[in-house]
């Protein structure tokens, strides 16, 4: 056996990345204490994850939606009434090369819900949901960079960036809120809820990962005096992962996940709403490694065995982050005897373009206007915002794997006259990028033995198309140095083909003792 020095590698491979639409359906029995339905105006809900599962070829995903119904009732004195209840759902999503125990990062989000009267005292819901799934495996490896003590055996050497997995971890944070409703409101009923995970940063330090975000909840309630009202509540979200070896300057992916929300009137307080979000926080750190890689190898003079595998890792690993600020005016028609209560906006992404430098996304913003007129009653108007995101300053942006995700920072609707709005809205845009790197590496040598000594001393070779000095060195059983000395050549990366060179035996140099 020749003896090698190793370095080690944790490669994180992304074995498959799924967008799944999944629909989780129920039907609610509206409780005694409510009046019939007459129809639904309006259905907000809250995705939530609380297990996920890697098994062998599939991914299992359980998840509640908790769900929000404004409604109009049966009854001439009221206007706007308010249920809510949660809907389970569970999904078995086929994933090829999926095995038992690989990391799973789960994202989901509400692409649209609606509320069916089936009859006054039942509704059916229908939640459609977009599911994000990345599966990883991570693998530690060993490669060898080094041979020692054996002057005559040749290498082709490599030099290489990586991204090395260096841990992964995760935590759960709890916000729980007291929230107060202004003017002493007396709660009534919960109309809709939004809950939205804004300004993520994380900040690294040795053996641990400081995640910091905030939690925006927004709530519409009916109060006791039969009013409807507003409020935005915010809170930070601060948590701590443990993971070994994390050192500043290293690449962090963190991942929030909503897996559990309560909302109900405070019992121990008047006038306040209890809140409690329970989120989980998944963080893959890595570290850029320069390796000087051994791709290939033969000596003159023995026969070399090797085993030679191909990993697949990543390379050029980044996170870009960027406001995209969209100042637009739409028109809603007539717009008189209408005041607005709150708008419901999500950026969804349509399209992606990676032109050289560049990556184009082209994107909409979604709104839905949620207004109330003299009477109390609720009147809902929605509008589309065409916009492009462009990141650029990349090097090579074709090959780049990208991943872009937009949330709301900040918007701000202005009514003015003749049913103009305008949209003022900052987007918090977050993109992973990497490329992939597919690297041959030696695993382990041995020596079987002397070969047979080539019986010239020189032989002339014409150059032929593709032909590197390595592949004619390696041929003739000679080696680089020497081909370079004897054409006196100065760069071994120019040669042309037609060129004729002259290829010298190797001679093993012995040292009188």
């Amino acid at each position: 056996m020749i003896d090698t020095k190793k370095e080690q590698l944790n490669i994180n491979k992304l074995i498959a990345e799924k967008r799944q639409i999944i629909e989780a359906e129920g039907d609610m029995i509206v409780p005694d204490s409510k009046p019939d339905v007459l129809n639904t105006i309006c259905t907000s809900g809250v995705v939530s994850i609380y297990k996920k599962e890697a098994q062998n070829g599939r991914i299992r995903v359980d998840g509640t939606v908790n769900t929000y119904i404004m409604y109009i009732p049966d009854e001439e004195n009221d206007t706007v009434r308010g249920l809510n209840t949660s809907i389970d759902f569970s999904e078995n999503i086929d994933i090829d090369n999926c095995l038992e125990g690989m990391n799973v990062i789960a994202c989901a989000r509400i692409k649209s819900i609606d509320a069916k009267v089936i009859n006054g005292r039942k509704i059916g819901i229908k939640a459609t949901i977009e599911l994000t799934l990345k599966i990883f495996s991570s693998e530690e490896i060993e490669v060898v960079n080094e041979i020692n003590g054996e002057n005559d055996i040749q290498f082709l050497k490599e030099d290489l960036k990586l991204n090395s997995l260096v841990g992964t971890g995760q935590t759960k944070i709890s916000a729980k809120e007291t929230i107060q409703l202004e003017n002493g409101d007396n709660f009534g009923e919960m109309l809709k809820v939004q809950i939205s995970i804004l300004d993520k940063d994380v900040k690294i330090s040795y053996n641990k990962i400081l995640t910091k975000a905030d939690i925006e909840i927004r709530l519409m309630y009916l109060t006791e005096e039969n009013r409807i009202k507003t409020i935005v509540y915010k809170t930070p979200l601060v948590g701590f992962i443990d993971i070994p070896n994390v050192a500043e300057g290293n690449i962090c992916d963190v991942n929030y996940q909503i897996k559990n929300v309560v909302i109900k009137p405070n019992s121990q307080e008047e006038h306040s709403i209890y809140v409690e979000v329970e989120v989980e926080v998944n963080a893959n750190v890595y570290e850029e490694k320069q390796i000087n890689l051994i791709q290939d190898l033969y000596s003159p003079t023995q026969n070399i065995k090797f085993v030679q595998k191909q990993i697949t890792g990543i390379s050029d690993k980044q996170n870009r982050t960027d406001v995209k600020q969209i100042r637009e005016k739409v028109n809603l028609g007539n717009l008189d005897d209408l005041s607005l209560l709150d708008v419901d906006a999500f950026a969804s992404i349509t399209n992606e373009n990676k032109i050289n430098s560049k990556i184009l996304y082209e994107a909409e913003l979604n709104l839905r206007f949620i207004f109330k007129n003299s009477q109390n009653q609720i009147i809902i108007k929605e509008a589309k915002i065409p916009f492009e995101y462009i990141l650029d300053n990349l090097q090579n942006g074709e090959e780049l794997q990208t991943n872009c995700a937009m949330n709301i920072k900040n918007k701000d609707f202005i009514i003015q006259d003749g049913g103009d709005i305008n949209c003022n809205v900052d987007l918090n845009t977050d993109t992973d990028l990497y490329r992939t790197a597919i690297v041959n590496v030696i695993d382990s040598i041995e020596d079987d033995g002397e070969c047979d000594s080539p019986n010239y001393s020189l032989i002339i070779y014409i150059v032929q198309k593709g032909d590197t000095l390595w592949n004619i060195a390696k041929r003739f059983g000679s080696t680089i140095d020497g081909i370079l000395s004897v054409n006196e050549i100065e760069d071994k990366d120019k040669i042309m083909p037609g060129q004729k060179l002259y290829i010298p035996k190797y001679e093993r140099m012995v040292q009188n003792v």
